[in-house]
């Protein structure tokens, strides 16, 4: 009896729903952003609070879905993502939210391991509820990731989710990327090793 399968794989479809949205929302985001420097113009570039609140919410929102779209998104063979997209999508998050970010790598980066990376940084905003700073640094080896602050808050029930694959914690919408990163450490056959301070956190994988 043959051993190929009555049914072809199926491809990850929510990934893909993901993409697709996201794809579809960055050009009439962008296109506002575009819409509020053109009324800016028409003022003789004088700055109006509702046009900079108008502004640094595009922005914001811009960069949120950029970043969802590599951390929920499809991330399949080889595909690259290069560095200054991911200075670009960290950059414009800490210019309009609460958490700053640090980053250091070279050269092109492994879609596979950034979306890896980015659900990571979405656990650790909610380390980092009052805000902090948080530090990606590449070694030829592994991923470090370090969240400071001077106030946190950690459920250990969520993050014993990524180090014990028997831990089975009910997640919200506001939590899925904690069920998801499992997936993605055995895709890439990694280990995840967290070390947990009293103003900090850091990851290892």
């Amino acid at each position: 009896m043959s051993d190929t399968p009555i049914f072809p794989a199926l491809p990850d479809f929510s990934a893909l729903i993901a993409s697709r949205i996201c794809h579809d929302l960055i050009s009439p985001i962008g296109a506002i952003g575009n819409g509020v420097e053109l009324l800016t113009m028409e003022t003789g570039g004088a700055a109006r609070p509702e046009f900079a609140l108008i502004a640094a919410s595009v922005a914001n929102a811009n960069a949120r879905i950029r970043l969802f779209r590599i951390a929920f998104g499809a991330a399949t063979g080889d595909q690259r993502i290069a560095r200054n997209e991911v200075l670009s999508i960290l950059t414009d998050l800490g210019h309009s939210g609460r958490i700053t970010y640090a980053w250091t790598s070279t050269g092109d980066l492994s879609r596979r391991e950034m979306r890896l990376v980015f659900l990571l940084l979405l656990c650790l905003e909610t380390v980092l509820p009052y805000g902090g700073r948080v530090e990606v640094t590449q070694s030829d080896t592994a991923w470090t990731i370090r969240a400071d602050a001077q106030r946190t808050k950690l459920d250990p029930s969520l993050w014993a989710m990524l180090t014990d694959p028997a831990a089975q914690t009910p997640v919200e919408a506001a939590q899925v990327q904690f069920a998801l990163v499992g997936r993605d450490l055995a895709l890439l056959g990694r280990e995840l090793h967290t070390e947990i301070t009293a103003t900090g956190l850091t990851l290892r994988v």
